[in-house]
């Protein structure tokens, strides 16, 4: 243990130039952040489970009239930087291993999500690591050399990737940092290490301190990141509204407040993001206690173009461009499988198809989880945008999206069935096994997953135990003893897939933690947190 004044702080065991990241000033600043921020984020955190408890009781949630006046008033966030005026395709992936970083730099996407959150496993290793793999990068020096004796470096014969850094959402802490005795936010330890590394790199380049913001359920949530940056541009010496963000509406609550988001963020914000696996964990998560009504289809039946996901990403597109901002579509997470390129093709379509909704509806740019899929996108937005960087200038003033819209959950379908019961728990299972291992991006079925699926997976699962839900395909009722059968029967699966080693150093606790959330009365609201209590030492 390291102490820097009433900062303490751990080495990442095995980084040898983690010293260069956790630096006497680097952790002041850190210190500094959570000393004027922690307090808030507390109580905002606090706030969560009483808004929540609130909406489940009325079985609703409406726009705010506190706030109508933000909704109603002309107003726009300031203009995009030139860096981040084309953001037509956008390739994500963890900030850590340093081969994976230069790929996504590489690959010749317009804009890199450099994921320190749910593509990440949170180990001190990782967290250290991928901060100094983007200052590295921000300094033009990141190379790795494998193991085979390959070497990767930063391509110089086209422009690298512009990054957007994702930091840990407000509810995750960082143990391995403590100011004044208390556990720092995970959030401010990624935001400040890397601010402070990075900030006035990447503005000698061209480019700037830009991020992706996770998991935020309001606006006043927004707000506190607005005052976070306005004090980190202070305190370095860096003009104000400098900081470009990025919210992902990726919460249910988040979708009532995509206006005040972007006001509060107004003079930092640069856009909002729609995705699929978060938005509905967040359903499932946020009317857990409100009925049947609540229960959703199978996850795999659930497509963007379900009109309770229409409503969502129409919103979204109508409420970015009416304020200036730019409106970015959700992941393609396609795998290229070399030994069967029929599946390939026919996923490549797939992607194509949900590619061209997006751009056709107004988005600026999309996600993609893998370099080959950079193509397919750029072709598909190029094929809409021409010339022009981004198409914030088209306003959809004919969408009008209702409250009874964005809940309308049995427009996604009612299809539930005991066969994606099984495929729910083995992704689930899978997918923290792997987490826990230290990796938090990972191959399932050709899909590159994050944390969501999981997410996603095991809180599907729950709520039918919890609704008493009869399975479509063999009439059976989701109860906690089937499942526990069912959890069987996949670790099995999983035992016959695996090394032997890894299922039982992984797998095996793995699957116990996916059955206390899964069987558990009480719902857990983040699986990352029982999980970052087995990987925060490493």
């Amino acid at each position: 243990m390291t102490t820097t004044s009433t900062v303490e702080h751990t080495l990442p065991q095995g980084l040898e130039r983690a010293g260069e990241i956790l630096t006497d000033e680097a952790l002041a600043f850190v210190a500094e952040l959570h000393r004027r921020f922690a307090p808030r984020r507390a109580e905002l955190l606090g706030a969560r489970e009483e808004s929540r408890r609130r909406a489940a009781s009325t079985g609703t949630l409406d726009f705010l009239p506190e706030t109508r006046e933000i909704r109603e008033s002309e107003w726009k966030v300031a203009p995009a930087p030139p860096a981040l005026q084309d953001r037509r395709v956008e390739m994500t992936g963890p900030a850590s291993p340093a081969k994976m970083a230069i790929n996504a730099l590489n690959s010749g996407a317009k804009v890199w999500l450099a994921d320190l959150e749910d593509a990440s496993s949170p180990t001190w290793y990782n967290q250290v690591d991928g901060i100094l793999n983007l200052r590295d990068a921000a300094r033009g020096t990141l190379s790795h050399t494998s193991p085979d004796g390959r070497s990767y470096t930063l391509r110089q014969d086209a422009p690298l990737a512009v990054v957007v850094t994702r930091p840990r959402g407000w509810h995750l802490p960082e143990h391995n940092v403590t100011v004044d005795g208390q556990p720092a936010s995970g959030s401010l330890v990624d935001f400040g290490l890397h601010f402070f590394h990075t900030a006035k790199l990447l503005l000698a380049n061209g480019h700037g301190p830009y991020y992706y913001l996770p998991k935020l359920e309001s606006h006043l949530e927004a707000r506190l990141w607005n005052d976070v940056f306005s004090f980190a541009e202070e305190h370095l010496g860096i003009e104000h509204g400098t900081i470009r963000a990025t919210v992902l509406i990726e919460t249910i609550p988040a979708a009532f407040q995509m206006e005040e988001i972007l006001w509060e963020l107004r003079e930092h914000a640069s856009g909002l993001n729609a995705g699929r696996w978060d938005y509905l964990f967040s359903i499932i998560k946020y009317f857990r206690d409100a009925g049947e009504k609540f229960v959703l289809a199978d996850r795999s039946t659930i497509t963007m173009t379900a009109p309770l996901m229409r409503a969502y990403t129409e919103l979204l597109v109508r409420t970015c461009h009416r304020r200036g901002a730019f409106a970015m579509g959700g992941m393609a997470a396609v795998i290229p499988n070399r030994r069967q390129p029929e599946i390939t093709e026919a996923a490549f379509e797939k992607v194509r198809a949900d590619k061209t909704r997006e751009a056709t509806d107004g988005f600026d740019g999309s996600w993609v989880a893998h370099p080959d899929l950079v193509a397919t996108c750029r072709e598909v937005f190029d094929g809409v945008l021409g010339e022009k960087p981004n198409q914030v200038d088209r306003l959809r003033e004919e969408v009008q999206v209702s409250a009874e819209q964005l809940l309308d959950v049995p427009s996604a379908g009612t299809v539930r069935t005991q066969k994606e019961l099984a495929l729910n728990l083995y992704v689930a299972v899978r997918y923290t096994a792997v987490w826990l291992s230290g990796n938090g991006a990972v191959a399932i079925h050709n899909l590159m997953e994050d944390a969501a699926t999981a997410e996603i997976s095991r809180s599907q699962v729950w709520q039918q135990i919890r609704n008493g839900v009869v399975y479509d395909d063999t009439g059976a009722t989701a109860t906690r003893e089937l499942v526990a059968q069912e959890l069987e029967r996949q670790k099995e699966v999983l035992r016959e897939e695996l090394d032997a080693e890894f299922y039982e150093r992984h797998v095996e606790p793995a699957a116990a933690l996916i059955a206390d959330l899964v069987l558990g009365e009480e719902y857990v609201d983040f699986l990352t947190l029982p999980a970052y209590d087995v990987v925060q030492g490493r």
